[in-house]
């Protein structure tokens, strides 16, 4: 009997070797439950009919990830597993260009902290924002101020400067307000109030009362130039603008500048695993209620939820790491190579709009425009409606270029050009900035300031009133140095055109800005 009770007993811990073994090392793979009978054609029974095959799955079914076998319907370890992995992946894409919003925004605070941009404090750009500063897609012809809000400890009054501006976006980058010329203010300045999402006291007069979704509130603007100088914007700024509590309305504190010219920082997201990271550090700090329970399911297939830590065992973390990878080649194809033809200004040209479905990112009411949201944010800084809104001799418009005329992408060793016709729409000015494709920041060069500008000294027109504008790596022979801006070989880039003061020829497209010309 004892010999007896020993043989049981090992095969006991034989078969409980092989369970473990089968549902793996963590709780995420799949059980092994396949039937190891082969499948065998159903005898016909009594209440048998014919079954639509559209409704049914073959035993092989064979797909870009594999081939998929299944007994009578009920799939295999191998497939199930193999299903598993891919369900994780594509979630992890899509958690990828749908947190991108989120992630740009929370890579400002790093930044922020560390230079004095919170609090009731400003980072400002006396000297305007050179190329040191690794922000999306700015400008070189304003005076960037930059402050973040939070109103988890109660409401904030932010007292803005006149003849600036300023947009005010929640912390997913969605659009709350603006403030300055295109705000309720009507660029004279004024108190705005910003409330707590569950802010339930009084309100008190003689505000502009903004309610956000979130707590954290980005606030960035930008003053106009006079004549080219930044000064007098910059004396205003620091004059006027005041960030502080409501509760110390009475004896507000002041408020601090740091003036960041020159000044090397980074307030671009992450484009691998630590991306997550920063999608979770948002949702740690906002109200569940500023998502859609579908982006919030999204999140947490992946493990990222709010009050829980991110923690993704071995194999999560692989395939999120490849993920990351798809993702943010996915939204660089959406930003540099767009499918939608809506996006370009002109058919068969290489000049793009920011977006086609303006600052809701919509195709028609109620019906979100994934790849023009996607594509913008990864690409672009701040949502508002001024920045799509038709209006003549005020705000600015802007036309994008990745490629020349023949469609091919920017290279830094090649020369091109760009010929502007006569009586170009601007009623203020018009501007060239160039970005690196990697960080989509100012491309570093020898130039300080990597742009053409129609108020620089020395820029040269056309006897017939037209200007040719120039992109290489050495100065052409012959060009004025002012219309030329300088690219690094070994390196793509891509630029924005910008119109400050757009006039109604280039809404009506009756003037039409020239082709990125490749000159052999």
């Amino acid at each position: 009997m004892q010999a007896i009770r020993l043989v049981l007993r090992s095969l006991g811990c034989v078969i409980a070797l092989a369970l473990i073994t089968a549902t793996g090392c963590n709780g995420k793979s799949a059980p092994s439950t396949s039937p190891t009978t082969e499948a065998q054609t159903p005898p016909k029974m009594k209440m048998t009919t014919d079954i639509p095959p559209e409704i049914t799955t073959p035993d092989s079914v064979d797909t870009r990830i594999g081939t998929l076998k299944f007994f009578d319907g009920f799939p295999d370890d191998k497939t199930t597993q193999l299903v598993y992995d891919n369900l994780d992946f594509q979630r992890g894409v899509q958690a990828f260009l749908r947190g991108i919003p989120g992630a740009s925004i929370q890579a400002f605070l790093p930044a922020a902290k560390k230079f004095g941009g919170v609090d009731g404090n400003v980072m400002i750009f006396e000297d305007l924002m050179d190329s040191k500063a690794l922000w999306l897609t700015p400008n070189n012809s304003s005076v960037y101020f930059y402050t973040w809000l939070d109103t988890s400890k109660g409401p904030i009054v932010m007292e803005t400067p006149p003849n600036v501006l300023g947009v005010i976006d929640d912390h997913w980058f969605r659009w709350v307000g603006d403030y300055g010329n295109a705000g309720p203010d009507k660029g004279k300045g004024g108190k705005f109030l910003f409330l707590p999402p569950d802010y339930k006291g009084e309100v008190p007069k003689g505000y502009f009362v903004m309610r956000p979704a979130t707590y954290g509130v980005w606030a960035p603007g930008r003053g106009m130039l006079v004549n080219g100088d930044p000064k007098p914007a910059v004396e205003s700024i620091k004059k006027l603008l005041k960030v502080y509590p409501l509760a110390q309305a009475a004896h507000p504190p002041a408020t601090k500048f740091t003036n960041m010219s020159g000044i090397p920082h980074s307030t671009i997201h992450a484009n691998n695993f630590h991306f997550y990271e920063e999608v979770h550090e948002v949702l740690e700090m906002e109200p569940n209620e500023a998502l859609d329970p579908e982006t919030l399911g999204l999140f947490a297939s992946i493990g990222l939820q709010k009050g829980k830590p991110f923690a993704p065992d071995d194999r999560m973390k692989k395939i999120l790491t490849e993920a990351v990878a798809v993702g943010n080649a996915t939204a660089r194809a959406l930003s540099f190579r767009s499918r939608d033809e809506a996006s370009y200004i002109y058919p068969g040209s290489s000049w793009w709009i920011p977006s086609s479905s303006g600052y809701q990112f919509l195709l028609v009411p109620g019906v979100f425009d994934l790849d023009s949201r996607s594509g913008f944010h990864y690409w672009a800084t701040g949502v508002t409606p001024a920045m799509f809104a038709k209006m003549v001799g005020k705000g600015s418009q802007y036309a994008a270029a990745f490629t020349d005329s023949s469609h091919h992408g920017l290279d830094g060793s090649k020369t091109y050009k760009v010929h502007l016709p006569p009586n170009i729409p601007a009623k203020d000015n018009w501007s060239f900035t160039l970005y690196d494709n990697q960080t989509r920041s100012c491309l570093q060069t020898d130039q300080r300031f990597p742009s053409v500008n129609s108020f620089d000294k020395g820029l040269v027109t056309n006897p017939d009133g037209s200007t040719d504008v120039w992109f290489s790596p050495k100065l052409p022979a012959g060009v004025p140095e002012a219309n030329w801006a300088q690219t690094i070989p070994g390196k793509g880039w891509n630029m924005l055109f910008r119109l400050y003061g757009p006039l109604e020829p280039w809404f009506d497209k009756t003037w039409r800005v020239g082709e990125v010309e490749l000159v052999k």
